[in-house]
C-alpha cells in the first residue's frame, strides 16, 4: 500500500492531483472531479484527501471546508475496478493496509480543527457517503440517494468508523437499518432522520454550503475548533467528565482575543468582527 504523500494546504492551492481545490476567503472547496465515473475514490485519492486533511491542522487562514463532487453526484464510493478488483487479489496484510489507510482519511476529517461542511447532490454511495458523514454538517438535495452499501458487496457495515458515527447522528436503531440492508435513502429522508442539516435545489447547494461556511468561517475559530474537539471527545465520557472538560474548555476560550472582541463589540452594539486569535 502507497504512503501517505505529503501534501501542503499550499500546495493543493496550486494543483491538488485528484480532486480541483479552491479558496475563496477563509474557505477551501475540496471538488471530487471524475464527474464522469460519478466521482469514485482511488487509492491515491483517498490517501491525498487524508493527507490534506492532516496538513489542515497547521494551516492559519483556512477556517472552514466545503466537499462536493462535480457533474451532479457526491461520490459512488471505492471504484470497483481500481479498488475492488484489486483487493480480491491481496492477502490479509495487504487488506488490512487498506482499511487502515481508509479510516486514516475519517481519522484526519475529525481531527482537522476546521469544520467540514459536505454539499450533496446525486450519488452519495459506500466511501462516498462515509466522506458525507465524517463531514461535521451536510447539505443535500431532494434527489441525492445516500447509501452505506458495504454488506451489498458481502461486506460487513463497519466501514470506517460507519457503527460508531453514523447512530451519533441518525441514532442507533436507523443506522442499524441502513448498514445491515445497505439500501438507499432518498434526500427528504436523509433530511428527516437529521443526516442532512437541511434540502437545498441542485443548482443551490454548492453555493449554499459555501456560504454556511463562510458564516462559520467568520465566527471564533478557537471556539470552533474547541467546539468540533469536545463534541468528539465527549462521547466517551460520563456527564460529571463532560461538564468538567468543558469548562477547561470553555476557560482557554476566555482567554481568547476573540472574547474580548466580542465584549468590545457588545458594549458598543456592533457586531463582532473575530480574528482567530
Amino acid at each position: 500500500m502507497r504512503p501517505f504523500p505529503v501534501v501542503t494546504l499550499p500546495l493543493a492551492r496550486h494543483g491538488a492531483q485528484y480532486f480541483r481545490f479552491t479558496v475563496e476567503g477563509k474557505v477551501a472547496t475540496i471538488a471530487l472531479n471524475r464527474p464522469e465515473r460519478k466521482n469514485p475514490l482511488t487509492f491515491d485519492s483517498y490517501a491525498e484527501l487524508g493527507a490534506l486533511f492532516r496538513a489542515a491542522a497547521h494551516e492559519n487562514e483556512i477556517k472552514a471546508f466545503v466537499v462536493t463532487g462535480e457533474g451532479g453526484n457526491f461520490s459512488s464510493g471505492g471504484d470497483v475496478h481500481e479498488i475492488i478488483g484489486p483487493l480480491t487479489k491481496l492477502g490479509t496484510k495487504g487488506l488490512l493496509d487498506f482499511t487502515r489507510m481508509t479510516g486514516e482519511l475519517v481519522k484526519a476529517m475529525r481531527a482537522a480543527p476546521q469544520p467540514i461542511i459536505a454539499a450533496v447532490d446525486g450519488v452519495c454511495a459506500g466511501a462516498g457517503a462515509i466522506v458525507a458523514m465524517a463531514s461535521d454538517l451536510r447539505l443535500g438535495t431532494a434527489r441525492a440517494k445516500v447509501a452505506f452499501l458495504f454488506n451489498r458487496v458481502g461486506l460487513a457495515g463497519c466501514d470506517m468508523g460507519a457503527c460508531a458515527i453514523l447512530p451519533r447522528i441518525i441514532g442507533q436503531g436507523r443506522a442499524s437499518e441502513l448498514l445491515f440492508t445497505g439500501r438507499a435513502m432518498g434526500g427528504e429522508e436523509a433530511e428527516r432522520i437529521g443526516f442532512f442539516n437541511r434540502i437545498c435545489a441542485p443548482e443551490m447547494v454548492l453555493g449554499e454550503a459555501q456560504a454556511l461556511a463562510k458564516s462559520v468561517a467568520d465566527g471564533p475559530n478557537f471556539g470552533n475548533a474547541m467546539t468540533k474537539r469536545m463534541l468528539d471527545m465527549e462521547w466517551a465520557m460520563s456527564i460529571e467528565t463532560a461538564v468538567e472538560a468543558e469548562a477547561v474548555a470553555q476557560a482557554l476560550c476566555m482567554q481568547t482575543e476573540d472574547f474580548r472582541r466580542a465584549y468590545r463589540a457588545f458594549v458598543k452594539k456592533e457586531k463582532p468582527v473575530f480574528e482567530g486569535d
